[in-house]
Order: C-alpha cells, then sequence, then structure tokens
C-alpha cells in the first residue's frame, strides 16, 4: 500500500475516495476518526467537496487521475481555490491528464519516490489546512517502499496544528505578488515539514556535476539515478508556484544546452508546460548567455544505463523528436476489460442460470475488447438494443414478404408461418430459425428477401436483453442513460446493483442526492419495476427477473447488494441485507402494469417484515371499524367519555403518589437496574426488589436500557445488576446504557453527583482462561462501578462480584454483598418474617398449564405484538414451537423503538427420519408459504422450519397435521423424536428396525388433548367434564428433555451412546432381529466454566426383546421423571441422575445418499437443491430418510424410476460425489441468528472456516482422508461437537466411518472453544484443548497438526487417536474425568491464568 491513504487517513477531517477505498488495512485509531465519504465511479466529487470544506479543517481525496475525473474537477477549481482541500491524485506512466489541473490551483506538488509521496502527502495537508488553499498533489502509487520511514500517528497530528517553527523565509522587497506571496507560504510550511521528518524540501531537486555543460530537467514519476559527466539532473517537485529565479538558478553559466524531459504522452498544444516555464524564465538573460533549449519525452526510467543517457544526448533532435527511457506500449483502453468485483457476480450467475444461451448483457465488459471503453456505458448498450430490435423488425418485415411469394416450397412456408407466430418463444424460435435457414441455403428461392433473411438470420432467436449498471446510475437520470432507457419503449430489461451498506447509509455524500429509480420509472406507466435482495429472498429474485423477461416493454429490476469491498464477507453482507430490508430501507416488491389490463393487481409487495406491519395496522384500524359497526353507540362514547376517563386517569394517579409519598417518608426508595441475557441476573435482580420491599422500601425494578441518564440523576439510591455477554460485553439490554455512561464520561460530565449506588457483577473467571484475557472477567460490573464513579455519584457499598466458579456460583459473592446495601440502606436490622416468595420456574409453569394449555390461545389471538407471553414460550416447546428473534438485527429495531423481529421455529416430529414424497413436497410448500423459504434437516433426522410468523404458526402446522406428521413433543421436557439408522434397504431387519422406533415414539407421546384443541381446532369438552390426563408424564413432565436413538450395528450414524436411552440391533444368525443391547445415560451438553455440568457416553445395561423395548424405554423415563434434579435444569438430564444414584449391512437394490451442508435445504446460485429435491418428490415411490448427520438418503427408489431420478440429480447438480472427506464429515447447529443462546455463529461460518481447512487438508494429501468437525454456537450441543459417530457407507457418496475428532463451540462472536481426540469408532469422548480461540488461531494450530499428522500417522490410524498418541491431548475415560486433562498435554498444554 501507498504511504499516502495512512498520511492523509491521520491528518483529515473528512475524506473522499474514488473508486475503491485505500484505507482498507488500515488500523483504527482511538483519537482520531474522520469521516469517510465514497464517491461513485464517474461520479463528480466537487460538490462534495465544496460541501465538506465549509465546515471541516481539512478535506482530503485520494482518486485515480484519469479523464473523467479531472474534467468534472476542473469546473469547480475556481470555488476550491480558497477552501483547505487536497487532491492526492494517482498517475503511473503519463502526466497529461492532471496537469490540465496545473493552471488553475494555487499548489502543484509532484513525487517520484514513496518517500518522497510520503513527505509531501505531509506539506500538502499541512499547506491546505494553514493558508486555506487548494493543493494538488500527484504520486505514484506502484513505487517501491522498501526504505520508506514512517512517522507515528500522535506525532503527525501534533504536526498538523503546531505553529511553525522559529525563522522565516527569503525575504522579498517591496509589494509580493500573489506568486511570491504563494511561494513564501510554501517555503513556511516545507520548513515546519522539516522540522517533523528530517529532509529537505527543495522545489527543483538537482543532481550532478558543478560546472555542466547540459542540464536536463525531468517532469515525471520516477527518478533517475545514472551519473553523467557534465550533465546535470533535475527533477520538478513543485508545478506551482514556481518562479523563474528558482529555475535560472538550476543553469549555470557553463550549460550550452537545456533539455526539457516530461511524462507528458497527449497534449494537444504545441508546447508542454514545463517548457514553456524554462524558455520563460530564460528571458531573463542576455541572449547571448541564453543556452539551447530542447525538448522531449520522458518514458520508464528504472532500467537507464550511463551509456543509454549518452545515446540519448547525442541523438538529434531536428530528426526526430527526444525520448529518455521507454515509452509505454499504445495499450488502448479497448483491451483491458473492467473488473467485475466478485460479489456481483452472484447475480449475473443467476442470470446466466435463468436465461443460458438466450442471455445477452448488452454492456458486457466482454465487449470492451472489440469495442473498446464505450461499450459498458448505458448510451451504448441502449443504442446497440435499439439496433439489434431493428434489424429483427426488418427480418419480421423480410418473412412476411417472402410468405406472400408465389412457388414457395411448403415446408418452408410452413416454417415461416410457425416463427412468426412463435418468434416471442425462447425455444422454438430458435429451433425454428435453424430450420429455415437450413431450407434456405440448400434451396435458395428466387426472391430479393432471401439474401435479406440469411444476412439476419442471427435475429431468428429470441434473446433476453439486458443492461447491468450500479446505483451511480441513479444520481443522474439524464447523464446515465437511465432516462432515455425507460421512456424508450424497448424490450430492454436494466439491472441496477446498489451496492451502499445499510450501516453506510448516513455517512453518504449529502451534495449527492441518489434518486428514487423505482419510484421514477413506476411514474412512468409502462415500464415493469421490481426491486430485489438476492440475500433475503434468492425466490423472489428468480420470480422478478423471469416476469422482467417476459414483459413486453422496458424492464428495471433494483438489486440490493450492500459491501464495502471485495474482501466483505458473504456473511457479512447477508447481516446488511437482513437489516436492510427488515427495518423497510430496502422493501421487496413488483410491479407488473400489463396485469392491470387483465384487471389484477399490479403492485405485490414481498418484504415480510413491511407486510407484517402493514397488516397489524390493517387489523387494528379493521378491528376498531368492525366495533363501531356493530354498536353504533360506542362510536360517541369513544369520545363523549374521553375527559371523564381522563380525570378518573389524574384521580387515580394523584392517589398512587400520596401512597407513594406516605411509603417514601419511611424509608428511602430503591431503584434497582439489571442487564441480564440468559435471564440469571434478571432473577438476582427481581429477588433483591422483593427483598427491598419486605425492608419497608420503596422499590422499583428496570432493565439498564429503560433508564437514561437524566433520569438516573434524578434517583437518590440505586442498585445495579449486570452479568457478562461475549468478550467482556454487557448483555444485550444494557448496551445502549453503556454507551451513554462512556459518552458522558469521555465528555467529562459531572451529573451523578445525587446518585448513591453499588454495583453486583455476575460472571465466570475461567470463562476467558488465558492470562491476557482475564480483563473481560466481570467487566461490565468493574466498567460500570468505575464509571458512575467518575461521573459523580457516590458508592454506597463496595463493588460485588459474583463468580459461577465459586462453590455456589454466583450466590457465594451476593451473599457478601447484599447485607452491606442493606446496611447502607440503614434497613439491615429490620426482621424480615415474611416468606420470600418463591421463584417461578419451569415446573410452575408446567404444573399450572393445565397440560399444556397455558395462554397460549389467547397469544396467537393478540396481534398487537408478534411475541407471545414468556410462560407460554416455555410450554410452545412442547408443541415443537420455539419462539426466537432476528439477532441480526436486534440492536437496529431497538434503536427504532420497535420490539424485536419475532418469529417461530417449528420442528416436525418425524420418528426414524422416514419421509414419504408426498410429506416431503407438503414440508417444501409450508416453507415458502409460512417460513422463511428454507427448511433445515436436524440431527434428529427431522425437519425445522425458521422465521414463522405468528400469525403463521396455526396453519404451518395444519398443513403439516394434514400429510400425517405434526409436531407435539418434538422439543420440551419429554421424549423427543426417536431416531435411527437411516440405512436404504428393503431388508425386513431395518424395516423392524424402523417399526421399533415409531413404536416407541407412540408409546411415549403425550396424551394431553391441548395440542389438537389450539392447533387443529379441535373444541374441548363442554364444561371440561371430561379432563386430560397424562398416564406417562403427570403434571410436571419430565425434568429436561429426554432422548432415545436406535442403532443397527456396525453403524453408529444416531451417536447412541450419545442419547438418554439407546438401543443396539442384535442380529440371529438368520439375520433376524432378536432383540437390543440397551444404553442409558449418555448426553453431550454441557454449560461454560460450571464443572456440575459434562458430556457423558451411554452405559450398557443389558438386553431386551424388540416387545420389551417400549416397556423398557417407558420405565427408564418413569426414572428418570421421578429422580431427575427438578431445582437445577442445568444438571437435569439422565447422565446426572445416574450418577448421582449411583452385523451384515443389507443394502438397498437403489439409493443415493445426498450431502446438504449442515442440513438446510435451499435455492442459491448454481445449487437449486430445495427445487430438485421438491421435482424429485413428485415422482418417487420411496421414501426420504433423514440421517442425524443432517443428510438426505432417497431410499427404495423403483427400477423404472432410476433414469428419471439420476437425471434429475444431475440437473439440480445433487449428484456431486467430490466433496472432500472433510467437508463430507462435518455439521453445524443453526446459531445465529434465530437461536436465543447463539453466542457465536455456527451454521453460517463452518462452510468458510471448512474452505479454508481443506485447503490445508488437500496440501497435506488427505483429500479424502475425513476428520470430523463439528460446530455449535453454544455448548448445548445440538450438533453433537463432543460427540463422535460413524455413518453408514452403503451408497458411498460419502467417506466411511465420521468422527467427532475436531470441534468448536461458541462462546461470542468470533471465539470458540476447541476440542480434540474424540473416538473414531464411538468409545471416546473429545475434550476441551484450547479454552478460548480465533479463526486465526484456529488455522495456526491445525495446519502443523494437520500436516504431522499425515507425515507421522499409522496405518489406519485416525485423526482423533493421533492426537493424544502425539501428546496434543489425553484421552477421556468418563464424562466425570472430562475435566482432567483439558488444556492440553505436555509442550501443547495451554498456559492459563
Amino acid at each position: 500500500m501507498s504511504p499516502v491513504p495512512r498520511v492523509v487517513y491521520a491528518l483529515s477531517d473528512v475524506l473522499l475516495f474514488q473508486p475503491v477505498s485505500p484505507f482498507a488495512g488500515l488500523p483504527s485509531s482511538p483519537s482520531h476518526s474522520p469521516t469517510i465519504v465514497p464517491i461513485p465511479a464517474s461520479a463528480d466529487p466537487g460538490p462534495a467537496l465544496l460541501f465538506h470544506a465549509q465546515s471541516a479543517r481539512l478535506v482530503s481525496l485520494i482518486a485515480a487521475g484519469n479523464p473523467a475525473l479531472v474534467a468534472n474537477l476542473i469546473l469547480h477549481l475556481a470555488e476550491l481555490a480558497n477552501k483547505p482541500v487536497v487532491l492526492h491524485l494517482t498517475a503511473e506512466d503519463d502526466l497529461s491528464d492532471v496537469l490540465l489541473l496545473r493552471p488553475a490551483v494555487p499548489y502543484f506538488l509532484l513525487s517520484s519516490s514513496a518517500q518522497q509521496a510520503h513527505d509531501n502527502a505531509l506539506l500538502a495537508s499541512r499547506l491546505a489546512r494553514s493558508e486555506h488553499k487548494l493543493v494538488v498533489h500527484v504520486y505514484n502509487p506502484a513505487l517501491s517502499e522498501d526504505s520508506l520511514e514512517d512517522i507515528s500517528e500522535e506525532k503527525l497530528r501534533a504536526f498538523l496544528v503546531n505553529p511553525s517553527p522559529s525563522g522565516t523565509a527569503n525575504s522579498v522587497n517591496g509589494t509580493p505578488s500573489v506568486l511570491q506571496q504563494l511561494y513564501k507560504s510554501y517555503e513556511a510550511a516545507a520548513l515546519a515539514t522539516l522540522s517533523l521528518v528530517r529532509r529537505p524540501f527543495r522545489p527543483l531537486v538537482v543532481k550532478g556535476t558543478p560546472n555542466p555543460h547540459t542540464v536536463v530537467f525531468t517532469l515525471g514519476l520516477n527518478d533517475i539515478h545514472v551519473p553523467v559527466d557534465g550533465v546535470t539532473f533535475v527533477s520538478v517537485a513543485l508545478m506551482s508556484p514556481l518562479p523563474s529565479a528558482r529555475i535560472l538558478s538550476a543553469i549555470p553559466e557553463s550549460v550550452s544546452r537545456v533539455v526539457v524531459l516530461e511524462q507528458i504522452h497527449r497534449w494537444s498544444v504545441k508546447w508542454t508546460p514545463l517548457y514553456m516555464d524554462v524558455v520563460s524564465a530564460l528571458q531573463d538573460r542576455e541572449y547571448e548567455q541564453r543556452p539551447v533549449v530542447q525538448t522531449g519525452l520522458l518514458g520508464d526510467t528504472a532500467s537507464l544505463t550511463e551509456a543509454d543517457v549518452l545515446k540519448f544526448l547525442q541523438s538529434d533532435p531536428e530528426s526526430s523528436r527526444l525520448q529518455l527511457g521507454a515509452l509505454p506500449s499504445p495499450v488502448t483502453a479497448s483491451s483491458i476489460p473492467p473488473h467485475i468485483p466478485k460479489h456481483e457476480l452472484s447475480y449475473t450467475k443467476i442470470l446466466s442460470h435463468l436465461f443460458d444461451e438466450r442471455l445477452e448483457i448488452s454492456n458486457s465488459p466482454s465487449l470492451v475488447e472489440s469495442q473498446g471503453e464505450i461499450a459498458t456505458s448505458p448510451e451504448f448498450a441502449l443504442g446497440r438494443v435499439r439496433g439489434q430490435l431493428d434489424e429483427r423488425a426488418e427480418l419480421v418485415s423480410a418473412v412476411q414478404d417472402l410468405l406472400q411469394s408465389k412457388g414457395l416450397d411448403e415446408s418452408l412456408h410452413t416454417s415461416l408461418a410457425k416463427w412468426l407466430l412463435a418468434r416471442e418463444n425462447a425455444v422454438e424460435s430458435k429451433a425454428l430459425g435453424a430450420s429455415i435457414v437450413k431450407s434456405l441455403q440448400e434451396a435458395p428461392p428466387a426472391h430479393p428477401s432471401t439474401a435479406r433473411i440469411l444476412a439476419l438470420r442471427g435475429h431468428f432467436a429470441s434473446v433476453s436483453r439486458w443492461i447491468i449498471g450500479s446505483d451511480a446510475w441513479s444520481y443522474d437520470l439524464g447523464a446515465s442513460g437511465l432516462h432515455h432507457a425507460i421512456a424508450s419503449g424497448l424490450n430492454v430489461n436494466v439491472l441496477i446493483l446498489d451496492t451502499l451498506p445499510y450501516s453506510s447509509r448516513n455517512s453518504a455524500d449529502p451534495t449527492r442526492r441518489k434518486h428514487d429509480v423505482g419510484l421514477y420509472a413506476m411514474n412512468h406507466g409502462d415500464v415493469y419495476v421490481a426491486s430485489v435482495a438476492v440475500y433475503s429472498s434468492y425466490s423472489q429474485v428468480l420470480q422478478a427477473l423471469m416476469e422482467a423477461d417476459k414483459f413486453n416493454g422496458p424492464s428495471v429490476v433494483l438489486a440490493y447488494l450492500p459491501y464495502e469491498s471485495e474482501s466483505a464477507s458473504a456473511l457479512q453482507v447477508l447481516k446488511e441485507t437482513k437489516i436492510a430490508v427488515d427495518t423497510g430501507y430496502w422493501p421487496l416488491y413488483r410491479w407488473d402494469p400489463s396485469k392491470e389490463a387483465l384487471g389484477k393487481e399490479p403492485f405485490s409487495l414481498d418484504s415480510d417484515a413491511v407486510k407484517n406491519d402493514l397488516q397489524q395496522f390493517l387489523d387494528r384500524q379493521n378491528h376498531l371499524s368492525q366495533l363501531v359497526r356493530s354498536k353504533p353507540q360506542l362510536a360517541s362514547e369513544l369520545v363523549s367519555s374521553l375527559g371523564e376517563s381522563v380525570k378518573e386517569a389524574r384521580k387515580k394517579k394523584a392517589q398512587q403518589s400520596y401512597n407513594e409519598l406516605l411509603t417514601a417518608l419511611d424509608a428511602p426508595p430503591l431503584l434497582v437496574l439489571y442487564a441480564s441475557d440468559g435471564g440469571a441476573a434478571e432473577k438476582l435482580a427481581k429477588r433483591l426488589a422483593n427483598r427491598g420491599t419486605a425492608r419497608g422500601l420503596s422499590t422499583t425494578i428496570a432493565t439498564l436500557d429503560s433508564m437514561s441518564l437524566e433520569s438516573l440523576a434524578q434517583e437518590e439510591y440505586v442498585a445495579f445488576v449486570t452479568s457478562v455477554a461475549g468478550q467482556g460485553e454487557p448483555p444485550q439490554n444494557g448496551r445502549t446504557f453503556f454507551k451513554a455512561l462512556n459518552a458522558a464520561v469521555a465528555r467529562g460530565d459531572q451529573m451523578l453527583t445525587k446518585l448513591r449506588y453499588s454495583v453486583f457483577g455476575m460472571g465466570d473467571s475461567h470463562y476467558w482462561p488465558r492470562p491476557e484475557d482475564a480483563q473481560y472477567y466481570n467487566r461490565p460490573g468493574k466498567d460500570l462501578d468505575a464509571r458512575l464513579e467518575k461521573l459523580g455519584g457516590e458508592r454506597v457499598a463496595a463493588l460485588g462480584l459474583g463468580d459461577d466458579q465459586d462453590a455456589d456460583g454466583p450466590q457465594t459473592g451476593y451473599k457478601e454483598w447484599e447485607p452491606l446495601l442493606w446496611k447502607a440502606l440503614g434497613v439491615d436490622a429490620i426482621e424480615v418474617t415474611e416468606a420470600e416468595p418463591e421463584p417461578i420456574t419451569n415446573e410452575h409453569i408446567k404444573a399450572a398449564s393445565r397440560y399444556l394449555r397455558g395462554t397460549i390461545l389467547e397469544g396467537l389471538d393478540d396481534t398487537t405484538t408478534g411475541a407471545i407471553a414468556p410462560s407460554d414460550g416455555q410450554l410452545t416447546k412442547f408443541h415443537g414451537i420455539y419462539q426466537q428473534d432476528d439477532r441480526d438485527i436486534r440492536d437496529e429495531r431497538q434503536a427504532q423503538g420497535v420490539e424485536p423481529a419475532y418469529s417461530f421455529m417449528i420442528r416436525v416430529r418425524m420418528p426414524g427420519g422416514v419421509c414419504k414424497p408426498d410429506q416431503w413436497l407438503q414440508m417444501d410448500q409450508i416453507a415458502d408459504e409460512h417460513g422463511c423459504g428454507t427448511f433445515k434437516i436436524t440431527t434428529r433426522q427431522t425437519f425445522q422450519f425458521h422465521g414463522v410468523i405468528k400469525r403463521h404458526l396455526k396453519p404451518a402446522i395444519q398443513d403439516i397435521n394434514r400429510v400425517l406428521l405434526d409436531t407435539l413433543a418434538a422439543c420440551g421436557d419429554v421424549n423427543r423424536n426417536v431416531t435411527c439408522s437411516s440405512i436404504p434397504t428393503l431388508s425386513k431387519l431395518h424395516e423392524k428396525v424402523y417399526q421399533f422406533a415409531k413404536s416407541v415414539s407412540e408409546h411415549l407421546i403425550p396424551r394431553t388433548t391441548a395440542y389438537h384443541e389450539i392447533w387443529l381446532d379441535k373444541k374441548q369438552v363442554a364444561g371440561e367434564a371430561l379432563k386430560d390426563f397424562e398416564p406417562l408424564y403427570g403434571d410436571f413432565y419430565l425434568p429436561r428433555k429426554f432422548k432415545i436413538a436406535v442403532a443397527v450395528p456396525p453403524n453408529n450414524d444416531v451417536d447412541v451412546f450419545a442419547n438418554d436411552l439407546g438401543f443396539i440391533a442384535v442380529v440371529d444368525d438368520n439375520g433376524e432381529l432378536s432383540g437390543f443391547n440397551m444404553t442409558i445415560g449418555g448426553g453431550m451438553g454441557v454449560t461454560h466454566g460450571n464443572k456440575k455440568t459434562y458430556p457423558r457416553i451411554g452405559d450398557i445395561i443389558g438386553f431386551c426383546t424388540p416387545e420389551q423395548g417400549k416397556y423398557v424405554a417407558e420405565k427408564v423415563m418413569l426414572v428418570q421423571r421421578d429422580n431427575g434434579n427438578r431445582a437445577d435444569r442445568k444438571n437435569a438430564r439422565l447422565k446426572y441422575t445416574i450418577d448421582k444414584m449411583g452385523l451384515d449391512v443389507y443394502k438397498a437394490e437403489h439409493h443415493f445418499m445426498m450431502f446438504i451442508e449442515n442440513g438446510r435445504v435451499q435455492d442459491e446460485p448454481g445449487r437449486d437443491f430445495k427445487t430438485g429435491l421438491r421435482e424429485i418428490a413428485k415422482v418417487h415411490k420411496g421414501v426420504f430418510r433423514l440421517t442425524t448427520n443432517q443428510h438426505i438418503c432417497i431410499s427404495d427408489i423403483a427400477s423404472e424410476d432410476l433414469p428419471e431420478i439420476k437425471r434429475l440429480l444431475a440437473e439440480y447438480k445433487l449428484d456431486n460425489l467430490e466433496h472432500s472427506g472433510l467437508r463430507l464429515a462435518s455439521s453445524a447447529c443453526v446459531a445465529f441468528p434465530t437461536c436465543g443462546l447463539a453466542m457465536a455463529e455456527s451454521e453460517r461460518y463452518l462452510p468458510i472456516l471448512i474452505d479454508k481447512v481443506e485447503k490445508i487438508c488437500e496440501e497435506n494429501g488427505l483429500r479424502n482422508d475425513a476428520i470430523v468437525m463439528r460446530m455449535t454456537g453454544c455448548p448445548n450441543g445440538c450438533a453433537r461437537p463432543m460427540w463422535q459417530a460413524s455413518p453408514f457407507d452403503s451408497g458411498k457418496p460419502i467417506s466411511s466411518h465420521m468422527s467427532s475428532e475436531v470441534a468448536f463451540i461458541g462462546k461470542a462472536p468470533g471465539s470458540y472453544s476447541m476440542l480434540l481426540g474424540g473416538g473414531y469408532y464411538g468409545q471416546r469422548m473429545n475434550k476441551i484443548y484450547r479454552e478460548t480461540v480465533s479463526e486465526h488461531e484456529i488455522l495456526a494450530i491445525l495446519t502443523p497438526m494437520i500436516k504431522r499428522y499425515a507425515l507421522e500417522r499409522l496405518e489406519g490410524e485416525r485423526f482423533g487417536d493421533f492426537t493424544i498418541r502425539a501428546g496434543y491431548i489425553s484421552p477421556t475415560v468418563s464424562g466425570m474425568k472430562w475435566y482432567e486433562g483439558m488444556g492440553g498435554e505436555g509442550e501443547h498444554r495451554e498456559i492459563t491464568a
């Protein structure tokens, strides 16, 4: 990178750049953050420079000095001349364009080395800021920086504001001219810069012998370092102001010849600027003393030798123009196609996919080579389209003329007539055209139209014509040609890409107004318009593009693709898109005026978020209208009683205030403020408030974000309770308060002098174990305590810290802190006789739910919110539903003052993961109609739908029920979906295993009728004469979830030992199922830092027959029901209860195992998996088997369907068997943005990490070796990161046997715990190798480890076994000893605090 951007970034108040940001790799500065304004390519930066120069002390522009930019700037130079502005313009081998600015600017600096560019950037900034003058600085960004001496940012900032050093420039007699004044200011600024860099600044840099006979002036971007006897080289660093005296001083009396070489290859007048300056200066000398002055071209001087210079000096200027150095080859712009940013290829790929050979991009970069740079302009493209359409119209006319001729061959006549009728049909027009051309060539009719038709034969096929442009076209609809396309009436499609990220919308140039192209086009009346976003709704993009293509007339498709630079990740683009769409900044819609003629609505609103807000508004309006319509007297009462209602409300409030005043006279008020993500801090705060009330205090409680600093300043006693989120960050509902607090401290405010406070913080001292990370322990609590004191608050009780590592967890520290608070408030001696209210837990909610009813029905009818009550949120889990919100846009919605973007996840109960084709089609339809357009295959062999809003819950579940599936007991404290080995076969063995799994699931399902009443509208018996009864679960159901799996050896794809109850099939000598070996007590979930939790492998306890199996499952579950830990949900699984209490695989004839990365079934460019599976489901007569590794097995394919299914697999690229062993063995949970428990990315990030680790494996020859890598966003273990599995290998599309040998568990955004050492055969768990790693550390750890594995592994040794043998990690012998040896072994051990 050139040194100029760093200097400019440190010194400027406002930075403009065009077209690509040069500041991408610069570190952020805590002391200085300039305003950065991007200027679109070819746009005029002049208005923005003028606007910002009005208030900023220094405005800088970094841009390429091309003809378009120079042409735009010239118009504003007169206004900019007296503004503190620096134009840093880049050039490489030609100064022709930038030198056009020189006559109109006060200062023009030129740099010929990287060091000089660095120093001149300093000088230019100093000049512009101190003199309020425009400075142009031209430099070559490609110059070497090997010997560059840099200066720290602190010195740079100080230099800019310090006064000039003592000493003055040379004085001038009399009144100085403008030129002399400018030059004097230049010398003063150069002197100041000299004091900083300790390098001299000279307008002309002279190198050579003392008394030369020849002086060579050079004006260029490269130095000449070749000494030649008798020759002096003068390099020009200052072109304006350049006094004649300075030029003359560089030409001694001994000189007889002056050569002026300029790096100017395109100049419109005879004499070049420096040549004219030198000749003018020499006019002051006597005629006899004037040397001969010659002009020439300066080329590349990097490889010059002394012989080259001597040859140049001896050349005859009369025969040809002088030239020193190689001139750049005359490469025209037409041979260099413009670069297309990688993100923008996503839309061109979709166009290619949809229209294939029909697609014609009229301004395609590929045309530049033949047509020149103008080929990409919209005007050229529109003219090209018009010419093509005119030629096609001429072809139609010629065909019609030929049809009128007599004696025409009958088959040719038929073909011509058919083509006229089908000429707009993509397929038929091409085929008929080829037939016509062939007939005309073989037997040409004697008619004048024949030759014309053959000449125009390229227009027979109907094509889809597109012009693709950027949002820069939106700033000037006329100049961009966009208006002409809209008004043309031509059948042409325009795709405009808007790349401005939502988060940068306010930093855009306020002087340049972007027009609403969509609204402008819709007002025209005959234009198809659509607004789309590929990272929001892929299906809507497809629909809009196809509708635009079919529309007979102009079409404008506005496509959103927010990114700052090409280095922006797809995940970042996704997040920016979601925020923009969900907040309404970028609405998704389609406008088709052709529908009006059919009596249809032309406008379609496709933004779910906007649509939902609109629907809620209409619902409220309709409700009120219906109420008034049914009872007209209400309308008058609503108005007439308004005054009385206000009076009554005021009276009640006055009485309440009086009562509160009486209470406050007896005891001081106490405000309890809390910030909590997981709920622990909230529970503690509520408990504190209840205890305060019991002691006679007037207690109120609220979240931190609900309190402003101004309101806090009026409070007297406040107790703060906060936990930690992520890497020492405050919880979500306290971040706004913390930001305001930090800003007030930075300003030095003293606004809380009345406040008396105490803080209790909750954290985990081992969550970030490295010494350098110790600062993150309880950081929000510590920061809050210190900042309140800085703002003038008085601490009445010392900071309390609760540590999860203490014997009683946070309670240990809390018990010490609470008495100090009561003492400070003077209520420590009060004896509390009332029993403290018992906190409401899940057990209370279940018991009071009336067998899982709660108030779910009432919550579904409440249209004022997209959420349901928290207690109902616990109950809906039993119905297979989780309430979630979009965490990507949570902060944005909070800033807007609206509730989170609530939606729901629905999980289907589908024992054994067997799905019939009609069921698959229904799942596909539900995802489109009720969800986010995709659906997820889970690790428990079922489907999940995300993004279902509240009013779609009931229709979605009813649609699921129509194909004989349900969601009951898919989640909650009950037996979950029973999984079994997904082996595609027609054998009786596996059919029996599946039927066994299904029978166990049906036997253990809850018997409540609440599910059918709420979701399927089945009415309860009148008067509740017949009450529900749960024979297995009772009123309280189970303490926690209960999971069952059925495995068929030798395969363990279901991770049977990781389940609460496992059945391992036992087969007799005849291949019949004789029974099952049973395992109990498995489970992989843990809580970070809580050593009471740990993963555990199940124990084999005995054998049962198939008939006994469901009863055995019932008895095991009932023991857990009666003995599980209901006081601590984190310690409530069967594994803790147990620790507390003491052959050949039959293969199907036809099946196919399909890799679905992380189980997400969706369509995306080049991977239309959702559409492909839908088409397969329409013809498939067998079943779909979902695996616990989130893949799909198309099983029991009928022989007659085999060719068609193979064709569909190939067409939709579902038959790809070339995935690496690493990718096939990967798995991830959903995590962000929907999972409320997620601490880090998982599903969206793991494929990115796999890409990078794959390269490491391929470099070491391990592409086909399976190293199982799993990732979860939290320690709950949904993707079984601590477990291992060996899925079947019968279909051979995936590598054999996978084990969880490398795992990552999210701790905070970008931070994970790393686990190693899982057993390949399912006999051993892995354990934590590093508590906290980022991506950089992951790759740094795995690179040498994988290389060593490739070189040193034993025959048949797997990666998990190797990590133990090589000493990286110790083996895990039991769950209770999982923590022993964590952090690595020997030299590989991590040093912790």
